[in-house]
C-alpha cells in the first residue's frame, strides 16, 4: 500500500522574515456588519459613562462628608471661643475678689433701690 499526501503544506514564511518573528495570520470567522459594529460602540460608550457617573457620585460623596467635617470644626472653634470668653470673664472675677482693693472694703448697712 502506498502512501499519498491529501493535504499539501503552503510555508506562509516570506523570505525576508527572520527567526523569532511572528509568520502566522489569524483571521477571524465571525463577520459583523455596521448595525453590530454600532450597537457594540452604543454599548461600549453606555459603560463608561456608568463608569464616569459612579466616579462622580463617589467624589461628591467625599465632598459632602468633607462639608459635614467642616460645618463641625467651625461649630467647635465657636464653643472653643465662647469657652475662652467665659473663662477670662471667670478668672477675672476670682482676681477682683482677691485683690487687695477687694479686701479692703466694706459691705453697706442697708442698702435701697429706687422704683422707676
Amino acid at each position: 500500500m502506498s502512501f499519498q499526501r491529501t493535504t499539501t503544506f503552503n510555508s506562509r514564511r516570506q523570505k525576508n522574515w527572520s527567526r523569532n518573528q511572528n509568520t502566522v495570520v489569524f483571521i477571524s470567522s465571525i463577520k459583523l456588519g455596521p448595525v453590530a459594529h454600532t450597537v457594540l460602540v452604543a454599548l461600549m460608550i453606555t459603560v463608561l459613562g456608568l463608569i464616569y457617573l459612579t466616579q462622580a457620585t463617589r467624589a461628591m460623596s467625599y465632598d459632602y462628608a468633607t462639608q459635614k467635617i467642616d460645618s463641625q470644626i467651625a461649630e467647635l472653634n465657636t464653643q472653643k471661643n465662647d469657652l475662652q470668653v467665659e473663662n477670662a470673664r471667670l478668672t477675672a472675677l476670682e482676681a477682683v475678689k482677691s485683690s487687695s482693693v477687694a479686701s479692703t472694703m466694706t459691705k453697706p448697712a442697708t442698702t435701697e433701690y429706687v422704683q422707676q
